[in-house]
């Protein structure tokens, strides 16, 4: 049976899923399915100037990606749609006429040319910026005159010109700010789009969201919305403002200045395991001493009693870590299909399914991203040039015995174990009076083409005797 618990992820189409709105969405999800509650996906796409074609699509798809579905959203309509606020139009129409009529709400005919003189007039003089009200002090005939007239205008939110708003946030406790240092908001935009304030309240209402997940940068919003509220006679959400997300030296990331794409994280080959358990972490802490957690995991822990108020700082090193950490502990068959595209993209022959996936085995030890892996798999299944140097080196007498020596132990009949190989080894040590690097070296190039490398079990493991036999004779002259 669904509960009364209603969350909503209400990103706005423009670009790609920030880092902040993966953690925004993951809390709504993870609150939502830990109470039978809905989460819905909604889209703010009021902002016409400023949206990106494509960017719903990569928003959902990166959302799937990350293992998070909604249960109600674009392709999944339910009794509360259209999802998209651009659909929404006269459902906003309606609440801001009822603004206007009721006094909370006017008409305001200035150009941004004025609003910028207001706006540089009060930075010169260092006082907050507030608008001046000079349309409000139209009578009704006068606006509705210029309203006629086909003037642009905009419709701006009478705030209240003394009060505290104090409301209660299930991160922070009480907060209160001071009406003074609010302006009049505009709620309706000339080309007759609301902007996110009166949006989001009056579907948050009629979607009856019962929590607001969103960023601390929206807490000195809060007032606006409480007072839009207010006018409706309508009961607010739970607050719950999630902390910032900081840089190492503490200063707030940002998409100018940093990697905040979910997608480039997802192209770069982190374990989307582990970003997802990274995120989960930039402000909440588990009650266990702990760091690693599944999705499901994540959805039976998570407690907003538990997010944090400081902010939280995105530290890369530990993403690395832990995504290293999910390479070599995922099932094998994952690490391969993360592994996959990067063998094919560098145009690997992965047909014999089980080589593919020794080389996989072996190469995720050394992993943070699944990028990394061609460099420990590539020597498998070709090999480069060698330097001048090295090939004097596999040319020269002592290395030729070697590998002559060599070949002949290793063609034993059937398979060798890891022991067999390793008893053969040290034996040909003894055998040939050669040790150290020019007893390895000789045999290393001409198996991978690089002087260290895996261990000699691995590589005959992974290439398989054939090719591993092949390769020390092909290097004999």
């Amino acid at each position: 049976m669904t509960s009364d618990i209603r969350v909503r992820f209400a990103p706005s189409p423009t670009g790609f899923l920030h880092l902040g709105g993966l953690r925004v969405a993951l809390y709504n999800y993870a609150f939502a399915k830990q109470n039978n509650g809905t989460f819905i996906l909604r889209i703010e796409d009021t902002d016409q100037a400023r949206l990106v074609e494509g960017a719903v699509e990569n928003l959902i798809s990166s959302l799937q990606t990350m293992g998070i579905d909604y249960d109600e959203g674009p392709g999944k309509d339910g009794e509360y749609g259209p999802y998209f606020q651009s659909q929404r139009l006269d459902i906003y129409k309606k609440y801001i006429d009822e603004l206007v009529e009721k006094g909370f709400a006017y008409p305001c005919f200035c150009s941004r040319e004025t609003i910028d003189e207001m706006r540089k007039k009060a930075q010169k003089e260092k006082n907050f910026f507030k608008y001046d009200r000079r349309c409000h002090k139209f009578s009704k005939e006068e606006t509705q005159a210029k309203i006629d007239a086909g003037e642009p205008h905009v419709i701006r939110l009478k705030m209240p010109d003394e009060r505290i708003f104090t409301f209660n946030d299930l991160v922070r406790g009480d907060v209160s700010i001071d009406v003074k240092q609010i302006d009049d908001q505009v709620i309706l935009k000339s080309d007759g789009f609301p902007t996110y304030h009166l949006a989001a309240v009056v579907d948050d209402h009629l979607m009856k969201i019962s929590h607001v997940f969103r960023g601390e940068e929206w807490l000195s919003s809060t007032p606006k919305h409480l007072f839009l509220y207010e006018c409706f006679g309508w009961t607010p959400p739970l607050w719950v403002h999630l902390p910032l997300i900081l840089n190492t030296d503490k200063s707030k990331l940002s998409k100018r200045k940093n990697d905040v794409a979910v997608e480039t994280y997802i192209e770069k080959g982190y374990s989307k395991e582990a970003l997802m358990n990274f995120i989960a972490l930039l402000g909440w802490h588990p009650s266990e001493d702990r760091e690693l957690f599944s999705m499901d995991e994540i959805v039976k822990e998570f407690s907003i009693e538990r997010v944090s108020k400081a902010g939280a700082v995105f530290d890369i090193t530990k993403l690395e870590w832990m995504s290293g950490t999910y390479f070599r502990s995922l099932d094998l068959a994952v690490v391969a299909e993360y592994a996959r595209p990067v063998f094919l993209e560098a145009g690997l022959d992965i047909s014999d399914e089980a080589k593919f996936l020794r080389a996989v085995e072996k190469a995720r030890e050394y992993i943070t991203t699944a990028g990394e892996i061609l460099e420990h798999v590539e020597m498998y299944y070709r090999l480069g040039e060698l330097s001048a140097e090295d090939q004097e080196m596999l040319d020269n007498e002592e290395s030729q015995k070697v590998l002559a020596h060599v070949v002949e132990r290793y063609n034993t009949d059937g398979i060798m174990s890891d022991d067999e190989i390793n008893e053969i080894t040290k034996a040909s040590i003894g055998e040939i009076g050669i040790k150290g690097k020019k007893f390895y070296f000789p045999i290393r190039l001409a198996l991978i083409g690089k002087g260290h490398g895996p261990d000699m079990p691995s590589v005959y493991n992974i290439l398989g005797k054939e090719e591993f036999l092949n390769r020390l004779r092909n290097a004999i002259k």
